[in-house]
């Protein structure tokens, strides 16, 4: 088996990669969360040494306890699996739990713009449906090679800074 084909069989995974900005965001979530925790805790034990006959008391505690650690987990899940992932049939975007997958031989293209330096793949000829991929600029060639080794009709192109800029006053007028 070449190692061409081998690559094909297997999944590959890219990590997603957070801006600055996006991970100082969801570390400020996750610390929001363990003070909620906290103070949720303080007031519940306030709350345990007056009178417990409350429903509605009860039902606030749990409620509280629940949200943020609901919350701390969907943003924990964001940090640990956000990937995209190459399998035979499928590219899988996942970002935390929440997961779009979009099959292989529906790709028609991939487009890395030089200027914003994005990597683009799109689903059809007409460019209206498409998603841009957000990995370490080390890993584009990696990732395109992963799509076309799987499938070959997908075509690769690049924007210069010039064109794209071209292509965005033509856009704006």
């Amino acid at each position: 088996m070449s190692e061409k084909q081998n690559n094909r069989n297997e999944t590959q995974t890219f990590r997603f990669k957070f801006t600055g900005v996006m991970l100082a965001v969801l570390i400020l979530l996750l610390a929001l969360c363990a003070a909620g925790v906290g103070l949720t805790t303080w007031q519940f034990i306030d709350f345990l040494k007056d009178d417990v006959s409350s429903v509605y008391d009860w039902m606030k505690y749990v409620l509280l306890y629940f949200v943020s650690i609901f919350l701390a987990v969907l943003v924990l899940a964001m940090l640990i699996k956000s990937q995209y992932a190459i399998t035979e049939k499928e590219l899988i975007s996942q970002f935390g739990i929440i997961r779009t997958k979009h099959e292989i031989k529906k790709i028609y293209s991939v487009r890395l713009f030089r200027g914003s330096n994005k990597l683009t793949v799109y689903f059809d000829d007409f460019k209206t449906k498409y998603i841009v991929i957000v990995v370490k600029e080390i890993w584009y060639h990696d990732f395109i090679e992963a799509l076309i080794a799987r499938n070959e009709k997908i075509s690769f192109d690049f924007i210069t800074p010039d064109e794209e800029k071209d292509s965005d006053q033509n856009k704006k007028k």
